[in-house]
């Protein structure tokens, strides 16, 4: 008979089929095009003493990637419970609806690791007292270590990925925070295992589709400039792979040359490098929603 965890790690492993959601690829496509957009506005703004301005398109861009990556998890977490997968319109419209208990339940979370945090700052400002100082230090040093480094791997493995995928399978913010002290108390070590296969996967995915991209570019610049003639320099050529636009390329000293032949080059470009943030996203956000489920059905 299967062990539960064995279970739950074959659920995990299944995160890979992610890209497979062409619904969720696509709006999170969408996304991260028109944060891109919103972040070169602001680039813009800034450049020219627009601060405010720029504040704002930074503003909008971030919102659109919170907003976006919500109905992706919806879509996502759709297909983690073997459910028909909602349209990318109803998902952001829901997203728009409930994406604020994400955001109340980390606020939670980040104001009670505060008080941590300043309880620690006191003691270690009460160290330059006299006689106290040095043995307090000798207590503080080795607490404030496990202290700061527990709340950080809690973080990592526990309220950054999970909180997302309890308010998409429908937890309001309360929920969420039981959900977290109730794996804090009892399950930890499970989660940690669980997340970190789900790191793993999705280091492995970025490492292929890195693999793909960086081959595939220098076989087609050799291809375009040396067999088919194509007159752009090659640095050139890749600049929107690697994530360039215009003002990137200009601030690297790379002029840009061969007109609307050399701005075709940057946009499609920029559609591979986009293409190549959103495969492995999809698979972490995939693995998070397998992990969430996985630990509420062992519940």
């Amino acid at each position: 008979m299967t062990s539960p965890l064995l279970s739950a790690l074959s659920r995990v492993l299944s995160s890979i089929d992610a890209p497979r959601n062409l619904r969720a690829l696509y709006a999170l496509l969408t996304c991260f095009c028109f944060a891109g957009l919103m972040l070169a506005m602001a680039q813009s703004a800034l450049s020219r003493d627009e601060n405010l301005m720029g504040a704002l398109w930074m503003g909008l861009a971030l919102a659109v990637a919170f907003f976006g990556v919500n109905a992706t998890g919806l879509m996502l977490m759709d297909q983690a419970r073997g459910l028909p997968v909602r349209d990318p319109q109803d998902a952001l419209s829901d997203a728009l609806r409930g994406a604020h208990r994400v955001l109340l339940a980390l606020l939670a979370c980040l104001a009670l690791g505060s008080v941590g945090v300043l309880v620690l700052a006191g003691l270690l400002w009460a160290t330059r007292w006299p006689w106290v100082g040095a043995p307090l230090l000798a207590v503080v040093l080795p607490a404030g270590v496990l202290l700061l480094g527990g709340l950080a791997f809690v973080v990592v493995i526990l309220v950054g990925p999970l909180a997302g995928p309890a308010v998409w399978a429908g937890q309001r913010s309360r929920g969420v925070l039981t959900f977290i002290r109730g794996r804090l108390r009892h399950g930890l070590p499970e989660t940690a295992l669980l997340m970190a296969a789900v790191y793993l996967l999705t280091t492995l995915a970025t490492a292929a589709v890195s693999f793909v991209v960086v081959t595939g570019s220098k076989l087609l610049a050799g291809l375009a400039i040396l067999g088919a003639g194509v007159e752009l320099p090659a640095r050139q050529l890749l600049a929107g792979v690697m994530g360039l636009g215009l003002r990137g390329l200009s601030a690297s000293g790379v002029p840009l040359e061969g007109g609307n032949l050399g701005l075709a080059a940057l946009i499609g470009g920029g559609v591979v490098f986009a293409l190549a943030l959103v495969l492995p996203t999809l698979v972490y956000l995939r693995g998070c929603c397998a992990v969430y489920l996985a630990l509420t059905e062992e519940a």
